[in-house]
């Protein structure tokens, strides 16, 4: 580990790896909801950096900081929130003869996996998930599109994504969601943020959940838990994304 300052009251800390980065976001958050970390305005955690901004003292902090025992990232607990995806994205086909499977496995294999919100950026509401493992990491497209459209669930690298509003990207798309990524009128405006889970539920063109895990036909349970857990909009409710 690492600390750089940056400016008078924000320190960088640079880290081995994404696992390191977040446990040490995860311990971050620990102190601060049971108030033992010093005051500290932002907690901005990256692929291998954790920055800290609004601090009194850095230089204090930071050699705190090295004395810290830091449990893995995913001991803590946290609400899941549930997306709901049609897997009918363009590139299914090139990552299924990526991977070696079918492109139901592909399906399958994703909507399996419990991931998580390592970071954010690239676009506001757009969070890199953790959770397949290298096993399945793909490269980015040769030829990036001008335009993905908003929804899209991709996947390039270790990481999986959706796009939350129409942008050009040269991700792998797998599927498509309805879920409303990014609202500023939503407490937080990002439906993925940093540290929480995150599971793909497979569903067909009515809607109706066709995966694992006991949902209802219907998926109204589904969408009532996914509300509650992190505000997925169901489709056709009012501001769903388009």
């Amino acid at each position: 580990m690492r600390t750089l300052p940056v400016g008078d009251r924000a320190l960088l800390v640079e880290l081995a790896d994404g696992e390191e980065s977040a446990a040490l976001h995860a311990e971050l958050l620990r102190r601060r909801a049971e108030g033992t970390l010093p005051p500290v305005g932002e907690i901005v955690p990256a692929a291998r950096t954790v920055l800290l901004d609004g601090l009194d003292d850095p230089a204090a902090f930071a050699a705190g900081l090295a004395g810290w025992e830091r449990a893995p990232a995913h001991t803590r607990v946290t609400d899941t929130v549930d997306v709901p995806v049609r897997y009918d994205g363009p590139d299914l086909a090139a990552v299924a003869a990526l991977w070696g499977v079918g492109e139901e496995e592909v399906a399958r294999i994703h909507s399996a996996a419990e991931f998580r919100v390592a970071f954010c950026g690239f676009a506001p509401g757009f969070g890199y998930l953790t959770g397949l493992g290298e096993r399945y990491a793909v490269p980015r497209r040769a030829t990036p599109r001008t335009a993905v459209p908003a929804g899209s669930v991709a996947l390039a690298g270790p990481y999986t994504g959706v796009y939350p509003r129409a942008s050009p990207g040269g991700w792998q798309l797998i599927g498509t969601t309805d879920a409303l990524l990014w609202d500023p009128a939503r407490v937080p405006a990002a439906l993925l943020t940093p540290g929480a889970r995150v599971r793909f539920t497979p569903v067909d063109d009515y809607g109706e959940h066709d995966g694992p895990g006991g949902h209802h036909a219907d998926g109204t349970a589904d969408a009532d838990d996914a509300a509650r857990a992190g505000g997925v909009p169901r489709a056709g409710d009012e501001g769903a994304a388009r």
